[in-house]
C-alpha cells in the first residue's frame, strides 16, 4: 500500500522542535553512533569467541584454573552468550547477534526484571528468566546491558559467583573497569571506552533502522571498524589488546598449548603471507616470562582488568606494528560483512 505521508515533513519528528532544540539534534544521531558501534563491536566478539570454541571444544584440564566442571560440562562445544537485562539496549543487542553472528537462540540467555515482555525472543526459541546468578554460572560471555542504577544491586548479587572462566563484557560507560572489577570480585572484565571527536557529518548513523539492520551496512560497517573509525566516535585502542588478551584466556581454559595457541590465534586474524607480522609469545608476555614457557604449556591466565589499565607487551607490540593493525581491520569488515544465520536459522 502506498504511504501518502511519507514525504510530509510536518509529519517528522524534527518539526515540532524549536531552533533551540533542533541544535541538540546531533545528540540523537551520538547515541544511534554509540548503540551501532557498542553492539558491533560485542558482535565481533562473539562471531571470534564462538569460532574459537567450535576450534577447540570443551576444556580438557580444568584443575589449574578453578572451574567449576559442572559449568561446562553440560553446554558442548558452542559459545554460550548471557545478557544481563532486558532494556533498550539488551534487546538491540539481542537482535544483532541473532541476526549478525551466527549464534544459534539456544546459544543466548537473558535475564531481565520483566521477562515477560521478550515473548518475540522466546518464541525464537532464547530462554529468558529473572536469574542474574543462573546467567552468570552458564555463560561463557556475559553482556551487563542493566541500567545504571540498577547496577549496585546486580554487583550485590553477583559478587564472587562469577565463574573464573566467565567474560564480562560492559555497557555501563560510566563505571570504570577498575571499580567494576571491585563490586564484582572479578577480573576478566572487558570494558570499551568511547571517546567522541568533531565530526562533519553524522547523517550515517541516522540513516538506518534497527541496529541489526544497520551493521549490514558496508559503508556502517567501515564507518564503525574499532581501528579506524568515522563518524565522530573512537575507541581506545585498549579494547583491542582486552580482546586479543580475553581471546588468549579461552585457549587457556581449553588447555591449549602456548603454540598451537599462537597458531590458532594467527589463523583467527588471517596473519599468514608476506607483508604481516604475527603473534608471538613475546607479543603476550615479558620476555622474563617467555623462557619458562614450554610449547605445550597453556599461556599464564591474564588479568583482563589490569590490561586495559597498564602498559603491556601487546600494546607495545600492536602500537609499533601498523600492518597488524590493518589485518585486524581488515578482519573486521570481513567477520562483520560475512553471512550472518546459519543455514537453519536456529
Amino acid at each position: 500500500m502506498l504511504d501518502f505521508t511519507e514525504n510530509l515533513s510536518s509529519l517528522g519528528f524534527e518539526c515540532g522542535l524549536s531552533e533551540n532544540e533542533k541544535e541538540l539534534l546531533f545528540l540523537r544521531a551520538r547515541a544511534n553512533d554509540l548503540t551501532v558501534c557498542g553492539c558491533g563491536h560485542a558482535a565481533f566478539l562473539c562471531k571470534l569467541a564462538n569460532s574459537l570454541r567450535e576450534g577447540i571444544g570443551l576444556p580438557k584440564q580444568l584443575e589449574d584454573i578453578d572451574l567449576p566442571r559442572s559449568n561446562v560440562s553440560k553446554k558442548g562445544k558452542y559459545l554460550t552468550v548471557g545478557v544481563l537485562g532486558g532494556g533498550h539496549i539488551g534487546k538491540q543487542l539481542v537482535q544483532v547477534l541473532l541476526e549478525n553472528t551466527g549464534l544459534k537462540p539456544s546459544q543466548i540467555n537473558i535475564s531481565s526484571r520483566r521477562p515477560e515482555n521478550l515473548e518475540d525472543f522466546v518464541k525464537s526459541g532464547i530462554t529468558c528468566y529473572f536469574d542474574n546468578r543462573r546467567l552468570a554460572f552458564w555463560a561463557d560471555v556475559l553482556f551487563l546491558c542493566c541500567l545504571p542504577s540498577h547496577l549496585p544491586n546486580v554487583c550485590a548479587e553477583l559478587q564472587y559467583h562469577l565463574p573464573k572462566h566467565c567474560l564480562v563484557y560492559t555497557f555501563l560507560s560510566a563505571v570504570p573497569v577498575k571499580r567494576l572489577a571491585q563490586l564484582l570480585g572479578h577480573s576478566f572484565i572487558l570494558k570499551p571506552q568511547y571517546e567522541f571527536v568533531a565530526c562533519d557529518s553524522v547523517n550515517l548513523w541516522l540513516s538506518q533502522g534497527s541496529v541489526a539492520v544497520a551493521l549490514k551496512d558496508p559503508e556502517v560497517i567501515d564507518a564503525s571498524c574499532p581501528i579506524a573509525m568515522r563518524g565522530g566516535l573512537c575507541l581506545d585502542t585498549k579494547w583491542l589488546i582486552g580482546l586479543l588478551y580475553s581471546l588468549l584466556n579461552m585457549y587457556t581454559v581449553a588447555s591449549v598449548g602456548s603454540t598451537k595457541a599462537l597458531e590458532l590465534i594467527n589463523q583467527l586474524f588471517q596473519l599468514k603471507g608476506p607483508g604481516t607480522a604475527e603473534f608471538t609469545i613475546n607479543s603476550f608476555v615479558h620476555s622474563s616470562y617467555v623462557s619458562t614457557l614450554t610449547p605445550d604449556e597453556s599461556f599464564p591466565w591474564i588479568n583482563i582488568t589490569e590490561a586495559q589499565c597498564k602498559e603491556t607487551p601487546l600494546l607495545y607490540f600492536i602500537s609499533k606494528n601498523k600492518v597488524m593493525l590493518d589485518c585486524v581491520s581488515a578482519v573486521y569488515k570481513s567477520v562483520m560483512m560475512g553471512p550472518g544465520k546459519n543455514e537453519t536459522g536456529k
